[in-house]
């Protein structure tokens, strides 16, 4: 793994999508900008499109889908226990705690996950990536939010938060789609690959309009919990339950590389919500961002051989 090696994979794949974020950065600090209102447009609009277009068009069959799903399930699952261990290795209190798991568990597969697979691995490992972000996002609207909640909301309205998600209805349809061989028709088929090429660059100009709310904090050992156990061990679990599941070609990289992703921005949101420890979280997502351009790019590399 060489330096060139190293930094043409950077410029190639990290380095446009850092620097749309950046001008979304700059846009967020210097104008007023409702990020909450392009949030929702590619929460509703650009994000569901996209996963229905990727399915539908894409080589990707049941048995890969359902593989994926159980794959982003234990991934988030044994970041999450990795957190809690560190977490009580470094005696942080209940709060802080949480906050860690919180964002470890979660990744940031949409607005930085996919386009970094798409400009890496192309469209077929970017469909498996797009379940990975589905089932990432329903888990995060009910275990995520119950973890956030500290006991406030109760499990029925978290799960029945679910199905408010337009990109649940989204794969849904797809999966119909796919099933019964059903043709679009070319004005809506055209339609929706319009919606989905807008997808990603808005989705990184949110990226970089969320990462202008950074709070800074004072639980250092927290923050370094937080954002070393998710940029180090992520990889290292995403490489070893892809050999569990014998997960090859555009399935691993497309999943492996979904497993490293640092902190999920929408962590904050729900952070923010309930009163867990917004500074610390926003400072997670933040620095993790930041700094995970160390990981990811000798990660790009490794798999790409």
């Amino acid at each position: 793994m060489s330096f060139t090696e190293l930094t043409t994979t950077f410029a190639n794949n990290l380095l446009p999508i850092l620097l749309i974020a950046a001008a979304g950065y700059i846009l967020g600090k210097t104008l007023t900008v409702d990020s909450r209102t392009i949030g929702r447009m590619v929460f509703y609009v650009f994000s569901p499109l996209l996963v229905f277009n990727l399915m539908v068009t894409s080589q990707l069959n049941l048995q890969q889908a359902l593989t994926t799903v159980e794959y982003t399930t234990a991934v988030i699952l044994i970041m999450g226990l990795l957190a809690f261990l560190v977490g009580k290795i470094l005696r942080l209190e209940r709060p802080q705690l949480l906050a860690v798991i919180l964002t470890v568990a979660f990744g940031n597969t949409g607005n930085y996950g996919l386009p970094l697979v798409k400009f890496a691995f192309g469209d077929e490992a970017l469909a498996i990536a797009s379940i990975f972000y589905v089932t990432t996002t329903i888990l995060f609207n009910t275990a995520g939010v119950v973890i956030a909640s500290l006991g406030h909301l109760d499990l029925k309205s978290a799960i029945l938060g679910v199905f408010r998600l337009p990109i649940l209805y989204a794969v849904i349809i797809a999966l119909l789609v796919k099933g019964f061989g059903i043709q679009i028709p070319l004005p809506l088929s055209r339609t929706i690959e319009i919606a989905a090429n807008g997808a990603i660059p808005a989705m990184i100009i949110l990226l970089g309009l969320e990462l202008t709310k950074i709070e800074w904090s004072h639980s250092f050992r927290a923050l370094g919990a937080g954002v070393l156990t998710k940029l180090l061990l992520g990889p290292l679990v995403g490489l070893f339950i892809a050999s569990l599941f014998g997960l090859q070609g555009h399935a691993r990289q497309g999943s492996v590389i979904e497993a490293a992703m640092p902190a999920a921005v929408a962590t904050t949101v729900v952070a923010t919500e309930y009163n867990l420890q917004p500074s610390l979280v926003t400072a997670i997502v933040f620095f993790g961002t930041a700094l995970s351009p160390l990981t990811l790019t000798p990660l790009l590399v490794f798999l790409a051989r």
